[in-house]
């Protein structure tokens, strides 16, 4: 099957009016948020979300019967969105939002649908993703220890979870616990929704970052979106009808969330990568130094060239992606190996690009008057966020080698052992050419 890039007319334009309102409304607006509290931003932000729900752009993430859009039309939005922090917001496909709605869209009932989703895709409530614990490995989610019991009608929560993304805003929590220890690794957990207010339900506080280095206060939690979370389950008692599916599907329905979550990031990324990229190409032709401008030392030319050639590569990977999954299907061997490739491959260029960027912009790009340091230190937490690159080239290796057969004694392509063979099958054609020149 060949593949096949290319996106129909018709929807250039919508495209279009995004590139224009990403840079031109969404990216100058994030400069004016400072000291504004969630309620505050939700009412400025309110009139935006508008015009993208009026140009049917709204949440395009979710299944294409949901209203959604397939993935290779997904790759080039997010690659426009991917120029401002802001845009996933305005777009309704911010995380950890946007991976929830997908999860609860394939996993809940139509009444849990109606409490939990609706009202998250109409940007009326919040959530946030509880996986990663304190005391566990996050790039293991067969070792968390989060309790989940089974006392009468309810389900009863004991554990800890951390970085568990805008808890501290959120009017809801989906928080991946164990149900049942004795069962096999990828059985034993569930999810299960906890609303804000929850008795037993503790909200510790937001952990400073590379991201929000300022969060020094041990009980500081942000009153908006971008803190991460420390959170406690105390006994907490949630009615039995809060389990999205069932107990020990959590496993499936995390790959499920995680899945998609994955190459969007590495969608925006892109976005990232070109906004880096333009500020170093226009460094380089307006800096001068020693009588030329940057643009005409060999050195930045490299950095220049190194930066094009991996931003393509990883652009071409993620469609690459995004065509495999609309073809092959979003959760098959096929799409899964070329999620891992893309969600250790992105960041890695990415924070190349905007390093090359930052040099190139010397004591200016280290500082806080161009975007690139709070861009690098944003693209740091990819390398970490939704599983460690470590464990996505495992995932990728071991895809990569399920169907390849081990040989008894030479390699398959050992000369020698070829040599002979090739002579027993073609060793007559040779014999016969000798004998028609003698």
């Amino acid at each position: 099957m060949a593949w096949d890039f290319s996106i129909d007319d018709a929807f250039l334009p919508a495209l279009d009016w995004m590139r224009d309102f990403v840079d031109n409304t969404l990216i100058p607006l994030e400069l004016l948020l400072d000291g504004l509290n969630q309620a505050e931003l939700d009412a400025l932000w309110q009139p935006l979300k508008q015009q993208v729900k009026d140009r049917g752009l709204w949440a395009p993430h979710l299944d294409k019967g949901s209203g959604g859009q397939p993935q290779q039309r997904l790759a080039l939005m997010h690659e426009i969105l991917g120029r401002s922090e802001l845009a996933p917001e305005i777009f309704g496909c911010q995380g950890p939002d946007s991976g929830n709605a997908e999860l609860i869209e394939v996993g809940a009932t139509e009444a849990q649908k109606e409490r939990w989703l609706y009202p998250l895709l109409r940007a009326e409530r919040r959530s946030a993703f509880c996986l990663t614990e304190p005391e566990t490995s996050g790039s293991d989610p067969t070792g968390i220890a989060t309790r989940c019991e089974r006392d009468g009608d309810h389900w009863v929560l004991n554990g800890e979870k951390w970085f568990a993304s805008n808890a501290s805003v959120a009017d809801f929590l989906l928080v991946m616990c164990v149900t049942d220890p004795d069962a096999p690794p990828h059985k034993r957990a569930a999810m299960v929704v906890v609303e804000r207010g929850t008795p037993g339900l503790e909200l510790i506080r937001d952990v400073p970052t590379m991201h929000n280095p300022h969060l020094a206060a041990d009980d500081f939690l942000m009153d908006r979106i971008g803190g991460h979370t420390h959170v406690r389950f105390n006994n907490c008692r949630v009615s039995h009808d809060h389990m999205i599916g069932a107990p020990g599907e959590g496993f499936v329905l995390a790959q499920k969330r995680l899945g998609g979550g994955r190459i969007h990031h590495a969608m925006r990324m892109i976005g990232q990568c070109h906004r880096a990229f333009d500020t170093m190409k226009e460094r380089a032709v307006s800096r001068h130094t020693r009588g030329k401008p940057l643009a005409r030392q060999q050195m930045v030319q490299n950095m220049i060239a190194e930066s094009y050639a991996e931003i393509e590569m990883i652009r071409l990977l993620v469609m690459k992606a995004a065509w495999t999954m609309d073809n092959k299907g979003a959760f098959s061997k096929e799409s899964r190996a070329e999620i891992a490739a893309v969600k250790y491959t992105a960041p890695r260029i990415l924070l190349s690009v905007i390093d090359r960027a930052i040099q190139l912009h010397g004591a200016l790009g280290y500082s806080c008057d161009m975007p690139l340091e709070g861009m690098y230190r944003s693209a740091r937490a990819l390398r970490v966020a939704d599983g460690a690159d470590e464990v996505h080239k495992q995932s990728l290796a071991r895809l990569l080698l399920e169907d390849v057969t081990p040989v008894d004694g030479w390699p398959s392509e050992h000369i020698p052992s070829r040599r002979r063979k090739a002579r027993e099958k073609f060793g007559h054609l040779i014999t016969q050419a000798k004998a028609s020149v003698s």
